[in-house]
C-alpha cells in the first residue's frame, strides 16, 4: 500500500529521522513525543526548535496529530503507514526463539489442536489478541471416505483430505444398514471423489452417484441431500482466538470506552474473520492494516497483521489484532514465521 500523501522521495532525511524516532518511541511508551525527547537521541545535531518546525510540518501533511492535553507528537494512521512501508526495521527471529516456538508446538500433534495451540502461544509471545483461521476444507483434495455406524439410526462420516486433516459428521439414517453396506457404498464413493477437490464434490456429487441403485437403504440419497453439510467449510470453531488477558493490559485501554471497544471487538467473531481474510489470495507474505484502512468501523482502533499458511492448496490465516501502536517490527516477522510454520507441520 502507498502512501496517499508525500511519495517516500517528497520526505527529506531529516522528516524521516525525526518521524522514525516519534513513532518507534510512541510504540515502546504510549506518551505523545516531544521535540526535547528528540532532540537528545537524533543523530543529527538539531535544536528543539527546529524540531519543533520539522513536527509541524509533518502534522500539517497528515503524518503526526497533536493531542491537545500535550506538547508531543502523536502518528496518525498515515504516519503509521510511511512508517511500515518506508522506515521500519524488521527484527528477525532469532534461532533460539524459532526453535522455542517449535519445541512448543511439537507437543500438539492433532492438527486442530496445533491451531488452538498456535493461538495461544502466538497471543502469549506478542502479547496481542491473536487469531488463527482453520483452513478452507473447500479448496482441499478429498482423499477418502469412512461410514462407521454409531447407532442404528445414526451414521458417524469421516472425511479426510490430502493435507492430512479430517472433517466429521453424524448423519441420522433412518433404519439399520448393514456394515457390508456401508464398507461398499464407502468404496464407491472413494473410487468416484478420488482426486477432486470438495467444492468440486459439492457443485457435481449427485451426477456422480446419479447412476447407482440404492432404494433398499436409501443412504445414497441421504448423501445426496447432506451434501453441503459433508463437503463444504466447518463453521464451528472457524478461528481460534486468544490472548485476551494479553490485550486487556495495554496502556490504551486503561480508559473505560476503550476497554468496552475492545471487547465487543473480541466477543464478534464474524468481523474478526472478516478481519483476518480481507486479503486472502494476496500475494505478499504477510498484510498489514491500520486504523481506518480496516473496513470495519468498530476496527478502526486497530491495526491487523496476518499472513497465509497453505497446505497443497488448502490455506489458512495466521494474524495479530492490537493497538496501532504495536511493535511492528517485532510482530511481522513473528506472523509469518509462525504462519509457515503450521504450514510446514501440517503438510503431509
Amino acid at each position: 500500500m502507498t502512501v496517499p500523501g508525500k511519495r517516500t522521495e517528497e520526505l527529506n532525511d531529516r522528516e524521516r529521522g525525526i518521524l522514525r524516532h516519534i513513532v518507534h518511541n510512541y510504540i515502546l511508551t504510549a506518551i505523545p513525543v516531544g521535540s526535547r525527547y528528540i532532540s537528545k537521541r537524533i543523530e543529527a545535531q538539531l535544536s528543539p526548535a527546529t524540531i519543533r518546525n520539522v513536527m509541524a510540518d509533518l502534522e500539517d501533511e497528515g503524518f503526526l496529530s497533536h493531542p491537545h492535553t500535550s506538547a508531543g507528537r502523536v502518528p496518525t494512521d498515515l504516519g503509521y503507514r510511511y512508517y511500515v512501508d518506508y522506515l521500519m526495521e524488521v527484527e528477525q527471529l532469532t534461532e533460539a526463539e524459532k526453535q522455542a516456538i517449535q519445541d512448543q508446538l511439537d507437543k500438539t500433534p492433532d492438527p486442530t489442536e496445533l491451531l488452538r495451540e498456535t493461538s495461544r502461544l502466538l497471543g502469549k509471545i506478542s502479547k496481542q489478541l491473536s487469531v488463527v483461521s482453520s483452513p478452507h476444507f473447500s479448496s482441499g483434495t478429498f482423499e477418502k471416505i469412512e461410514l462407521i455406524p454409531i447407532t442404528s439410526s445414526r451414521l458417524l462420516v469421516v472425511i479426510s483430505i490430502r493435507s492430512g486433516l479430517v472433517r466429521t459428521i453424524m448423519l441420522e439414517v433412518g433404519l439399520d444398514v448393514r456394515r457390508e453396506v456401508l464398507d461398499r457404498v464407502g468404496s464407491l464413493l472413494n473410487e468416484r471423489l478420488s482426486g477432486l477437490t470438495l467444492q468440486q464434490i459439492r457443485e457435481s456429487f449427485p451426477e456422480r452417484v446419479r447412476d447407482v441403485q440404492d432404494e433398499q437403504t436409501g443412504l445414497v440419497r441421504l448423501f445426496i441431500d447432506s451434501v453441503d453439510e459433508m463437503f463444504t467449510d466447518v463453521h464451528d470453531e472457524k478461528v481460534h482466538i486468544a490472548g485476551t488477558q494479553n490485550i486487556i493490559e495495554q496502556p490504551e485501554f486503561v480508559d473505560p470506552k476503550n476497554f468496552r471497544s475492545v471487547i465487543e471487538l473480541i466477543e464478534n467473531q464474524d468481523m474478526i474473520v472478516h478481519l483476518l481474510e480481507k486479503h486472502e489470495g494476496s500475494d505478499k507474505n504477510f498484510v498489514i492494516t491500520i486504523g481506518s484502512e480496516n473496513d470495519e468501523s468498530r476496527a478502526q482502533d486497530y491495526s491487523v497483521v496476518t499472513a497465509t499458511y497453505n497446505i497443497e492448496g488448502i490455506t489458512g490465516r495466521v494474524g495479530l489484532i492490537g493497538p496501532k501502536r504495536m511493535n511492528y517490527s517485532k510482530l511481522v516477522p513473528l506472523v509469518d514465521h509462525v504462519a509457515k510454520t503450521i504450514a510446514r507441520m501440517l503438510a503431509p
